[in-house]
């Protein structure tokens, strides 16, 4: 997705971090296993409006779970970016509203980056789930998807080594991993 390219510009532990734009609608289910698999640890989503409407259930299923170390940033731009910016088939959903009446503990929504700067220390400092919804304008990608058999396999790849970074172990147990 477009945000993580400039999310990889500034963080500070890029080890943590795991693109998912070969897995195009997923962001929200990866991290929700994150947030999951290590409540000690706040989890930022970094997802799209085009990825969330493919899977529209994951926010019943993160509501449902309810992880308090995950904050779910939805980028509302309109379009799939990634794939030439064609228009979302529904730009009139507020993820926000949505997420909140699945049951998201709170839910924002901003369309100017002053308020965001201001909200944002308060909202990360509440437990999740928590809806982020950010306005901003469609910008298709001119770099385009690296899908290739290399890009398709650095994904269970980065999360093998994000599991061992968390976890200090790289024993998945019987049967597993298969990468």
């Amino acid at each position: 997705m477009t945000q993580t390219k400039y999310w990889n510009r500034v963080s500070s532990e890029p080890d943590l971090d795991v693109g998912i734009a070969n897995a195009m609608s997923k962001a929200s289910s990866v991290a929700l296993g994150i947030a999951l698999g290590d409540p000690g640890r706040p989890v930022l989503c970094l997802d799209s409006d085009g990825s969330l409407l493919m899977n529209f259930g994951s926010l019943a299923t993160i509501a449902g779970m309810a992880p308090k170390n995950l904050y779910h940033f939805v980028f509302n731009n309109g379009i799939y970016a990634v794939t030439g910016g064609q228009p979302v088939p529904a730009p009139g959903v507020d993820y926000a509203r949505a997420a909140e009446a699945c049951g998201y503990r709170s839910a924002h929504r901003f369309d100017d980056i002053e308020s965001l700067d201001t909200a944002l220390p308060g909202i990360l400092s509440n437990p999740g789930p928590v809806m982020i919804e950010i306005i901003v304008k469609g910008e298709p990608s001119t770099e385009g998807v690296d899908q290739t058999w290399e890009s398709n396999a650095r994904l269970p790849l980065q999360l093998r080594a994000l599991r061992t970074r968390l976890t200090g172990s790289d024993d998945w147990g019987p049967g597993g991993p298969y990468i």
